[in-house]
């Protein structure tokens, strides 16, 4: 990662470079705008906009927007989270240009017709009953409501069925006026070109956008007291979700957390949590824990799903291996063996082109830099068992954990 170039435009853009000596490129564009920025009642804009720049511009029909790349073999494909929305595409490398003009297009000269915003709304509704349908989806999602209480940062992305039917071509026009900074946008690109003409080709298509650079607003959220909630929902198995507000990106807690969590429920089949609930007792086929660092808070969770029968002694399980952490340094060799196993981790996740691309891009939005490899690994090693057993005390404090029940109807 030492060999990225970066350039802004005039407007604010960012265009991001990293040198790979493949025929296959990918690239990016994304902006800091999520479901976190939609005002009150406007659940899932944020969203419910990704999904409508597909569907036409001042230049192109959906067909022809669907067919632009796809016609050469490529992929393309775009997402929201609670802060981002993102366009991404896969492509051969002589592609480039095609895409570069494409996602200018959709991102910066959607029109937004009514008769496709009719259209996609049904879709996202299909999809938000798809989601319903699923218990592990919908228990993280009720999860992050119930931990961010009263902020836009419980809403669910997809939104609701009321929010979505409600929203207008004014939400959307007010929304981007508001949300899509060009001081907040970075377009990355990973592929074999000199970078002489990725700038030259941003310059062509990006350089047009008229500069927008409105303010955040974004408004940090409480920390919430921990709390037990038990749902019924017509489902066979129990499921549960349980955790507590944890530390920001900027953090210098953020690097140990992630690998305690790694420790505790992360990647890979010799987690604690999955030694000691699926292979030593054989009770949850899914167990896992997840840290989600956000601008200026955190998620940590920690999720399984189980025979009804066994749920008690797997929440018991579960808080043990909590109750461990919190009670007891790791040994240098664990502490050690830890590390590599997580340093590995990331070294093979870079064979992902892709998702490299977009976690670059996120880095260079959130801290205007990117760290090399050797960077990321000296802070893991940096890593003490006090510092872990310090930030076990405070994100696994019993009178801090929310837990969340979806249990089968009686």
């Amino acid at each position: 990662m030492t060999n990225y170039h970066m350039h802004q435009l005039p407007n604010g853009i960012r265009i991001l470079y990293y040198p790979a000596d493949s025929t296959i490129s990918h690239c990016c564009l994304m902006i800091n705008a999520g479901s976190r920025d939609e005002a009150d009642g406007k659940d899932g804009l944020a969203h419910f906009i990704e999904h409508l720049l597909f569907k036409a511009t001042e230049r192109r029909n959906t067909n022809q927007i669907l067919n632009r790349l796809e016609v050469v073999g490529a992929d393309l494909n775009a997402y929201t989270t609670k802060e981002y929305t993102c366009i991404h595409a896969s492509f051969l490398k002589e592609y480039l240009e095609r895409a570069i003009d494409l996602m200018e297009d959709i991102f910066f000269h959607s029109t937004f017709p009514e008769e496709e915003m009719d259209k996609e709304k049904g879709v996202i509704l299909d999809e938000i009953a798809s989601y319903q349908d699923q218990p592990e989806e919908a228990i993280q999602d009720d999860f992050e409501d119930l931990l961010f209480k009263s902020h836009a940062l419980g809403r669910n992305i997809l939104g609701t069925t009321t929010s979505v039917n409600s929203l207008t071509k004014t939400d959307i026009t007010s929304f981007i006026a508001q949300n899509y900074n060009t001081h907040q946008a970075v377009f990355a690109v990973t592929g074999n070109y000199d970078f002489t003409k990725v700038i030259k080709l941003a310059e062509r298509y990006f350089g047009q956008v008229s500069e927008n650079n409105q303010p955040k607003n974004r408004v940090q959220p409480q920390n919430v007291k921990g709390e037990i909630i038990r749902l019924q929902k017509p489902i066979n198995q129990t499921h549960c979700v349980l955790g507590s507000n944890a530390y920001a990106s900027f953090s210098t807690k953020k690097t140990p957390l992630l690998l305690l969590n790694n420790i505790l429920g992360g990647n890979g089949m010799s987690s604690r949590l999955n030694l000691e609930i699926r292979e030593k007792y054989g009770i949850a086929y899914t167990i896992e824990s997840n840290y989600s660092p956000l601008t200026d808070t955190g998620i940590f969770s920690v999720y399984f799903g189980t025979d009804v029968e066994k749920a008690e002694k797997a929440m018991k399980l579960v808080q043990k291996e909590l109750q461990k952490l919190r009670d007891k340094k790791l040994g240098t060799i664990q502490l050690q063996q830890a590390k590599q196993k997580f340093i590995g981790q990331i070294a093979l996740a870079e064979e992902n082109r892709l998702g490299l691309i977009l976690s670059m891009a996120k880095s260079l939005m959130d801290f205007g830099k990117i760290d090399t490899l050797e960077e990321v690994f000296a802070k893991i090693n940096a890593v003490t068992a006090e510092d872990l057993l310090e930030i076990s005390n405070e994100i696994f404090d019993p009178n801090q954990m929310l837990t969340l029940i979806f249990e089968p109807e009686s």
